[in-house]
């Protein structure tokens, strides 16, 4: 078994699989006379120009996993973009792979600080949601069509995630 360590999310390494959405550092500005802030245009939303895609806005509640994480698939969505906001301060691992064909020597993964969310990019490789400490709901908004929209691959190696995960050892 491999291991692959975890790094911190950051729109800077984050930014060849999608987009970290996050307030800090975006762009914003009061709306409604004053009484709100907006925070602009957060992640670039794709549902792809063919087949009739539309956005759907879905609530995922996830389990924390067993520890330490495995991981031995995973899946891509080619028509278009799927995001993740974490509502309550859930924490969790992102684990993505370049687009295109799979290459295990692109993974990556990221802890987030449970106020991160994440957009990943068309096609990009990523393991489906992994909580840790407590079940969370995250809202996800993906493409919605009749065309089929996810690629599952199993790994032929099995990779377990290392290092410091926020306040807590995650190997």
């Amino acid at each position: 078994m491999k291991s692959l360590t975890l790094e911190l999310l950051t729109r800077e390494a984050f930014a060849p699989f999608g987009d970290v959405i996050e307030l800090d550092g975006a762009r914003h500005f009061p709306i409604n006379g004053g009484t709100t802030e907006r925070f602009h245009d957060l992640a670039r939303v794709d549902v792809g120009r063919d087949g009739g895609g539309r956005p759907l806005i879905n609530v995922f509640r996830g389990q924390p996993r067993v520890q330490p994480v495995e991981i031995s698939m995973m899946e891509r969505h080619p028509l278009g973009s799927q995001a993740f906001l974490p509502l309550g301060g859930v924490k969790c691992l992102i684990v993505v792979a370049p687009a295109g064909e799979f290459d295990p020597a692109g993974l990556r993964a990221f802890h987030t600080r449970g106020w991160q969310g994440v957009n990943y990019a068309r096609g990009v490789w990523h393991h489906p949601l992994i909580v840790l400490e407590r079940e969370g709901d995250f809202i996800v908004v993906d493409r919605g069509g009749s065309e089929p929209n996810c690629d599952e691959i199993d790994l032929p190696e099995r990779y377990v995630l290392s290092g410091a995960c926020a306040d807590k050892q995650v190997a």
